[in-house]
């Protein structure tokens, strides 16, 4: 299997290495491809994500990215290459599992999973200034879109509990997530063994803090995916113990939740496990289920004896915490 490996900028140039030493332990059939993508290399090539890198994602099995810097105000030039990945290479599924950890800082009894539309959404790109002081972004919702998710969240959660909650704001977005709530519907009629409720999205978030237990799988727009898993990932440590998948019909690029940190990268103390465990998720799509449960049980076996980094209350480095879930495979 070839892997491509893109660490990206800031504390991705830290965690990504960290979760690629956990991968080359297992001692697994593993071949790394390296390729660039993001801010620093945009700033010295004046491309933040060449062809060649999409090349070699899709000439490869898997890829395992980190976080990218994305400047606060318009840059000339400058693309996302996370976005030009999901619409370049049809990762239409954003996969975001939020588990319970085996520590204080998480709460317990949560296992749940985001299911976020990738592609289009306010995130499509169609943006437009009407004039100097008006500017404009276009939300685009489409039938084939809202169902190939919903039907990934139906298909996953048949083999989970068997429950799936659409989330939107229909009430004001007639239209748009209208037609997401319509189409979801409609997708559930094929799975008449999963119960399916719906929620709106403002009321979802704070169902999410205060009965997380209660949801299995979550399917929503890309915004609305994006802002609740990050919301989420608060209820088991935060962004740094986060994973996540971009998953499409021919390629998955797995990455942490968290961004770049550019207030910690090159300290040393990044948190390395949402890294380690988006590398788990890697695995288990190339259908190396044991090697990532075995990944799964070292992380938590680390946590219980008491190992943490600075995000979670401790002093551990980042070195320190991925030599110990190397040592506990």
């Amino acid at each position: 299997m070839r892997i491509c490996i893109i660490a990206g900028d800031g504390v991705g140039q830290e965690v990504i290495p960290a979760a690629q030493r956990v991968l080359q332990a297992l001692q697994l059939d593993l071949e790394f491809v390296y390729a660039h993508a993001g801010f620093e290399y945009f700033q010295k090539t004046g491309d933040a994500i060449p062809n060649a890198t999409i090349e070699i994602v899709q000439a490869c099995d898997a890829t395992l990215f980190g976080a990218t810097s994305s400047p606060m105000t318009r840059v000339e030039g400058y693309r996302s290459p996370i976005l030009a990945m999901r619409q370049s290479l049809a990762l239409y599924a954003n996969l975001r599992p939020v588990k319970s950890l085996p520590g204080e800082f998480s709460r317990q009894n949560v296992d749940l999973l985001i299911v976020r539309e990738n592609t289009e959404g306010l995130y499509a790109g169609r943006e437009r200034a009407e004039d100097a002081e008006t500017m404009i972004a276009e939300r685009v919702i489409t039938k084939r879109a809202s169902e190939r998710i919903a039907r990934v969240a139906f298909e996953m959660a048949r083999a989970r509990k068997k429950q799936v909650t659409v989330v939107h704001k229909a009430n004001v977005l007639k239209l748009t997530d209208g037609l997401f709530r319509e189409t979801c519907f409609n997708v559930a009629r094929e799975f008449p063994d999963v119960e399916t409720q719906e929620m709106l999205v403002d009321a979802m978030a704070m169902r999410l803090i205060q009965d997380p237990q209660h949801f299995d799988v979550i399917v929503t727009t890309n915004l609305f995916g994006d802002i609740l898993s990050d919301e989420a990932s608060a209820l088991i440590g935060g962004l740094g113990v986060a994973p996540s998948g971009n998953i499409g019909t021919r390629h998955g690029v797995f990455e942490p939740v968290h961004g770049s940190a550019p207030d910690i990268a090159g300290q040393g103390v990044a948190n390395p496990l949402g890294a380690i465990l988006s590398a788990a998720m890697m695995l288990d799509y190339l259908e190396w289920e044991e090697a990532a449960a075995r990944v799964r049980r070292a992380v938590n076996t680390v946590i219980e004896r008491g190992m943490r980094t600075r995000d979670l209350g401790g002093s551990a480095s980042m070195d320190e915490m991925t030599r110990a879930i190397i040592e506990n495979l």
